[in-house]
């Protein structure tokens, strides 16, 4: 059985544990491939593939030596920055997080093109006795890692709760008749917002009991024209009539 664990993001990884489960919500010392870190319980036990072993619950040293572990990496982080300016290296940082035992590095990043980033790892790993590994995100990645507000005003799902980045294409913006503004349909990572993909399938249900756009559709009354727009929440279409009229009418008003 494994317990999902959180780190700096929603994201959850599995781990196996022995005996009792570690409650929710508790800190526990897990080992990963970089070795031992520090991250919150968040799921009940639960068959999934796991990556690594739970170690122990963390104690107050262990907290104690995280909290002083962060300090530590933001003097990586804030050192890392100066140096990118000075040489003029267009990447954005975004945080760095030691293992538990002080000796692996990882570093977030941001750019928009690619960056060799080889020669300031040696000088991290000089200046600060650490093993480096440069870890770079997208978009979407990038506003998890850092948190963001959504177009709703809450925190956006990515840096709170999202496991995954759906595929997101603008057909869905256009099934919902929303906008086709890149400023309306799109998140604080300027990608497509997520949230679009959450009502699509019933939009898909509606759309699927009215007409097709452009196609020309008669009412029982035998007025015709062609279908201009698509109302799937109000269950309407607007049709363009031949004398240039236009007439919103109700799904079973159609023949």
């Amino acid at each position: 059985m494994t317990v999902g664990v959180r780190f700096r993001t929603p994201l959850l990884r599995y781990f196996r544990f022995q005996g009792e489960p570690p409650p929710l919500e508790a800190y526990v010392v897990v080992r990963t491939g970089r070795g031992l870190e520090l991250g919150k319980v968040r799921t009940p036990p639960t068959k999934a593939k796991e990556a690594g072993e739970v170690v122990r619950l963390a104690t107050k040293e262990d907290l104690d030596l995280a909290v002083r572990l962060r300090t530590r990496a933001e003097e990586a982080l804030f050192y890392l920055r100066a140096r990118l300016r000075e040489e003029g290296v267009e990447a954005k940082v975004l945080g760095c997080d030691l293992t538990l035992d002080g000796r692996h590095l990882l570093v977030h990043y941001a750019a928009q093109e690619r960056v060799d980033l080889k020669r300031f790892s040696r000088e991290l790993a000089g200046r600060f006795d650490v093993r480096v590994e440069f870890l770079a995100e997208g978009p979407r990645e990038e506003a998890a890692y850092l948190g963001t507000l959504g177009a709703c005003g809450m925190e956006s799902c990515c840096s709170t709760w999202l496991q995954g980045f759906a595929q997101v294409s603008i057909k869905l913006a256009r099934d919902q008749q929303l906008p086709l503004n890149p400023e309306k349909i799109s998140g604080p990572c300027g990608r497509l917002l997520c949230c679009l993909a959450y009502e699509h399938p019933v939009y898909q249900e509606l759309l699927a009991e009215l007409p097709r756009k452009n196609a020309r559709v008669c009412t029982k009354e035998g007025v015709c024209g062609k279908v201009q727009k698509l109302n799937p929440l109000k269950g309407t279409v607007e049709l363009y009539l031949e004398e240039g009229k236009t007439l919103e009418v109700r799904k079973e008003e159609l023949q």
